[in-house]
C-alpha cells in the first residue's frame, strides 16, 4: 500500500457529483514550499494535487471552500494527458481516505473563534465524516 499525506490549501470550492450511484467530492489542493536556490534567490514552488473523495457522507463538502487549509491522506494515482503544446504530461491525483479541516481561510462564522484554528468546525466535520480521532491528533 502506498499512502500520500498532504497539507495544503484548497484551490477552489469543491464539487460534489454522483457517479454510478456513488457520491464523489472533487477538489484541488496546493502545497507550497519556499527555499533558496543555488544562486541564493528565494524560490517558491507550488505542487497541485487533484483529490477525489468517494463517500456517502457529503456533508463535509459545505466546508471545502477555496483557501481552506486541509490535511488529506489517501492513495496516489497519476493521470496522463496532452498539454497545450500537445506534449505528453502527467498530474498527481489522490483517492482520498481521510480529510481534516485545519483552519485557515473560511467564510463560515463557526470558524471565527478566539484561537482562530477552526476547531469547532473540525469537530463538526469529524462527527459528520465519521472520524473517530481528535481534531488535533495528526499522524505526524
Amino acid at each position: 500500500m502506498i499512502k500520500l499525506q498532504i497539507i495544503g490549501h484548497l484551490g477552489n470550492d469543491c464539487t460534489t457529483n454522483e457517479v454510478n450511484g456513488k457520491n464523489v467530492i472533487n477538489f484541488n489542493v496546493a502545497h507550497s514550499e519556499k527555499y533558496k536556490n543555488a544562486q541564493g534567490n528565494m524560490v517558491e514552488k507550488t505542487t497541485w494535487v487533484k483529490c477525489a473523495y468517494w463517500t456517502d457522507r457529503t456533508a463535509i463538502a459545505q466546508y471545502l471552500k477555496k483557501g481552506q487549509l486541509v490535511y488529506v491522506e489517501g492513495a496516489p494515482e497519476s493521470e496522463g494527458f496532452l498539454n497545450k503544446e500537445n506534449q505528453p504530461a502527467s498530474s498527481l491525483k489522490v483517492r482520498v481516505n481521510n480529510i481534516q479541516l485545519l483552519g485557515g481561510k473560511s467564510d463560515n462564522a463557526d470558524n471565527q473563534q478566539s484561537s482562530g484554528t477552526g476547531s469547532n468546525v473540525q469537530q463538526k466535520v469529524n462527527t459528520v465524516a465519521g472520524v473517530e480521532e481528535p481534531a488535533d491528533d495528526l499522524p505526524f
